[in-house]
């Protein structure tokens, strides 16, 4: 019997989006059981709260990992998980492993620099302003009295450097200002203000090598939230409608698919990505963020848009694995 590629599924670890990591490790693990048990033996590995590995329930340290594995699934997510942290533990111990490496995760998690990045190479994005937690902390009294002279509300207050909408609020007036500054500032070392573009939100995945493809584009998603805007509880707790494919015309379509794939190549990303964006009427399409690591649960974009395609997830896992593994 030849030997089966030990594939680790990485879920959990130390972020507020914890559940949500679990839930995409989860699927993945069953797609990889369910449907590729032929080549591959999957592997829990659970990462706790405090950053402590098990495998298959059983505890570890990071080093025995090499031992237990021949190629990690990362399915984590926000802050350990998506910002370069895991990823340079893999490659310190040799670990090949799904998604981006740990610079380009870095680059991608971070808002602040993805916006100079948009800039720079001329992807439209919502003016900003950065604050720093430890600022907001100790001035925000001042902070919000100086942006009652110089920007004009409503505005989106988010954590530079989290996920899933997490810690986002969308500001309508200056009473609320304050507050949100706090909230984003429990879940990142900097806050961003940014303009408000109202318009038609929307995320478009790609994926390397798929379909004979160099970068396939998955078709753009149309979110459609019943809650104030497309945030945490609108993603994970049904409270929006995906519609898949978009009801846009076909050029915004293709438009929305070439800058996906720009942005992926931009950030140096690998194996597959998918990037938000909002798009007005008038002033055209702002890119939002990019996502190194989409979530993989039933919920998730990234699934749903598979689906569309007649693919679906146990296709997308053999598909990366395989391309994980150099083939």
């Amino acid at each position: 019997m030849p030997h089966l590629i030990r594939v680790g599924v990485l879920r959990g670890g130390p972020s507020s989006e914890h559940q949500v990591s679990l839930d995409s490790g989860l699927a993945v693990l069953r797609a990889i059981d369910e449907h590729h048990s032929e080549y591959y033996e999957p592997f829990d590995v659970f990462i706790d709260k405090e950053g402590k590995f098990f495998v298959n329930e059983v505890p570890i340290g990071v080093g025995d990992l090499y031992s237990r594995i021949d190629l990690a699934f990362n399915a984590l997510r926000g802050h350990y998980g998506e910002d370069g942290k895991i990823q340079s533990i893999l490659e310190t111990y040799g670990i090949p492993f799904t998604g981006s490496g740990s610079v380009a995760s870095a680059v991608g998690m971070s808002k602040v620099i993805s916006k100079s990045l948009f800039n720079k190479y001329g992807i439209k994005t919502p003016v900003h302003h950065e604050y720093s937690s430890e600022d907001i902390g100790n001035d925000s009294d001042q902070i919000v009295a100086r942006l009652f002279k110089s920007f004009v509300l409503p505005g989106i207050v988010k954590p530079a450097s989290a996920g899933s909408s997490v810690g986002v609020t969308l500001v309508r007036n200056f009473t609320d200002l304050g507050f949100a500054f706090k909230k984003a500032a429990d879940h990142s070392q900097t806050v961003i203000l940014e303009q408000y573009i109202p318009g038609i939100e929307a995320t478009c995945g790609v994926i390397e090598g798929f379909r004979g493809q160099e970068l396939y584009a998955l078709p753009p998603i149309e979110i459609v939230p019943t809650t104030s805007f497309f945030d945490y509880e609108a993603k994970y707790a049904g409270k929006s409608q995906e519609i898949v494919p978009a009801r846009f015309g076909h050029s915004i379509k293709v438009a929305i698919e070439d800058l996906a794939k720009k942005i992926h190549n931009l950030f140096h990303l690998r194996h597959y990505s998918r990037s938000d964006f909002i798009i007005h009427p008038r002033w055209g399409i702002y890119a939002l963020e990019v996502n190194t690591l989409p979530g993989l649960t039933d919920e998730s974009l990234m699934p749903k848009a598979l689906r569309a395609v007649g693919s679906d997830l146990p296709e997308f896992v053999g598909h990366v694995i395989e391309m994980t593994r150099g083939r």
